[in-house]
C-alpha cells in the first residue's frame, strides 16, 4: 500500500482521537504538542516509518514561519489592554528585561562552557530566547475578555519577542561572518534595530485599517458569502506580513500591530470571535503538522551526540535564567511570588525557536557550528515540550483554583 495513503489514515485517525478525547486531554499532565511529537516520532524511521519526508531548510523555513505569522496575529487579536505603557506594563519588562538578560546568559554559557565563537553564541541565544505563541496555548488567555495578568503577560510576550528577537538574530550571524564591528555595527542599529521595527510597528497600523476600511465600505454595496468572511483575517495577515517585508521592516511584529488593530476596528463582537476561532483552527491545524515532521526529524545518533550541550543550555535556561530573569524583571511590581515564578516557569520553546533556526540555515549557518546550534535547537524545544507539556495543565488549574478562593475571600471581606 501507497505510504501516502497511510499517512493521510494516521493524521486522521489522530485528528480524531485528540478532537474526540479533547476534554479528557485538558484534564490531564498533557499537551496536544507532546502528543503530537510522541506520535511524528512512532512514524518516524524508529517506528513505522510512514513520514519518509525529508524537508530542506528552506521548506522548514517556510513552514515555520507561517504557522508563527498566523499565531501571532491570533495573540493580537486577543489584547485587551488599552495602548499606554502602564497597562502593558508586564510586557515591557517581560520584552524589555527578561528577552536580553536571557540571550546574554544563554550566549554566556555557549561561549564559556561550550567554547563557541561569540557570533554564534549570541545567535543562539536570540534563536532560543524567545517564547512560543503557538505551542503556549495551555497558558494564554482564552478570548479577549479574558483579565489575568499571567495569561495576558504570558500571551503579549510571546507574540512581540517572536518578533524583537530578530535583531539580535542578525547580530549573531553578522558578528558570525566578520567579527570586526565597526564594519556592520552602524548599519545594523540603523536598520536592522531602528528602521526593521518603526516599519514594522506603521505597518502593523497601517495594512489592517486599510483593509477593514475597504471591507467596512465593500460591504455597504454588497453582501459577503459568510463562508468566505473570515478569508478577510487571512488576507490581512498575508497581505501586512508580506509588505512589511517588501520595506524591509519585522514581519512578525506588523502581523501582531495588525492583530491588535484588526480586533479594535471591528466593533461587532460576534466578528472579534469568529475572526479569532478562524486563525485558532488554522494555527491548532498547522501545529499538528509542524510537531509531528519535528518528531520525525529527530535522529538517536546526533542527539546523543550533543544531548551533554544540550542539556547544559536547555537545564539553565528553562531552571535558572528564566526564572531568575523574570524575577528580577519583575521587582517593584506588586505581582504576587507565585504569579512571578509562573512568569519564570512559563517560557516555552517550540516554533519560533524553529523558524529562526531554519531561517539562519538559509542565511549561511552551515558546517559543525551549524550542526551543533541545530541539535541543541532541536533537543531544547523536545524537552521544553515535554516538561513544560506535562506540567502547564496541573500548574494552571492550581493558579486558577487560588485565584478562585482569593476571589471568595475578598467577596467575604466585602460582605
Amino acid at each position: 500500500m501507497d505510504v501516502y495513503i497511510l499517512d493521510l489514515l494516521v493524521i486522521g485517525l489522530l485528528l480524531l482521537v485528540v478532537t474526540l478525547g479533547s476534554g479528557l486531554i485538558e484534564r490531564l499532565p498533557l499537551s496536544y504538542a507532546l502528543i503530537y511529537l510522541l506520535v511524528g516520532v512512532f512514524l518516524s524511521p524508529y517506528g513505522f516509518n510512514l513520514i519518509q519526508l525529508r524537508p530542506d531548510a528552506d521548506f522548514l523555513e517556510h513552514l515555520t514561519e507561517f504557522v508563527v505569522i498566523v499565531s501571532l496575529f491570533s495573540c493580537g487579536l486577543k489584547m485587551n489592554r488599552p495602548l499606554n505603557l502602564w497597562a502593558w506594563n508586564s510586557t515591557i519588562r517581560l520584552i524589555g528585561l527578561l528577552m536580553p538578560i536571557s540571550i546574554f546568559a544563554i550566549a554566556v554559557i555557549s561561549h564559556w562552557i561550550l567554547g563557541m565563537n561569540w557570533g554564534a553564541a549570541i545567535l543562539l541565544g536570540a534563536i532560543l530566547a524567545p517564547t512560543d505563541p503557538v505551542l503556549a496555548s495551555e497558558v494564554q488567555l482564552n478570548h479577549p475578555d479574558d483579565r489575568d495578568e499571567l495569561r495576558f503577560g504570558l500571551t503579549s510576550e510571546g507574540g512581540l519577542n517572536d518578533a524583537l528577537a530578530f535583531p539580535f538574530v542578525y547580530f549573531g550571524l553578522y558578528c558570525l561572518n566578520d567579527g570586526d564591528l565597526q564594519n556592520w555595527f552602524k548599519d545594523w542599529v540603523l536598520v536592522d534595530l531602528f528602521w526593521a521595527i518603526v516599519a514594522g510597528l506603521v505597518m502593523g497600523i497601517i495594512v489592517p485599517r486599510s483593509i477593514v476600511w475597504v471591507d467596512k465600505r465593500t460591504r455597504k454595496f454588497t453582501t459577503v458569502d459568510n463562508l468566505m468572511e473570515n478569508f478577510i483575517a487571512l488576507s490581512i495577515i498575508l497581505i501586512t506580513y508580506s509588505l512589511t517585508e517588501v520595506v524591509n521592516g519585522y514581519g512578525f511584529l506588523a502581523v501582531f500591530v495588525a492583530g491588535i488593530v484588526t480586533q479594535r476596528s471591528y466593533h461587532d463582537p460576534e466578528k472579534q470571535f469568529s475572526q479569532l476561532e478562524f486563525t485558532e483552527t488554522i494555527e491548532k491545524l498547522l501545529e499538528v503538522g509542524t510537531i509531528l515532521l519535528l518528531g520525525s526529524l529527530l535522529r538517536i545518533e546526533p542527539i546523543l551526540k550533543f544531548l551533554p550541550q544540550a542539556l547544559v543550555v536547555t537545564g539553565a535556561l528553562l531552571f535558572i535564567i528564566r526564572p531568575l530573569g523574570a524575577w528580577i524583571s519583575t521587582i517593584g511590581e506588586s505581582y504576587s511570588s507565585i504569579r512571578r515564578w509562573l512568569f519564570g516557569w512559563f517560557g516555552i520553546r517550540g516554533v519560533g525557536s524553529l523558524y529562526y533556526l531554519f531561517y539562519a540555515l538559509g542565511e549561511g549557518l552551515k558546517g559543525d557550528i551549524g550542526e551543533q546550534i541545530a541539535w541543541i535547537t532541536f533537543i531544547t524545544v523536545v524537552l521544553s515540550v515535554v516538561i513544560h507539556g506535562t506540567s502547564s495543565t496541573p500548574l494552571m488549574k492550581w493558579y486558577e483554583h487560588r485565584l478562585e478562593r482569593h476571589k471568595q475571600k475578598m467577596k467575604q471581606l466585602i460582605e
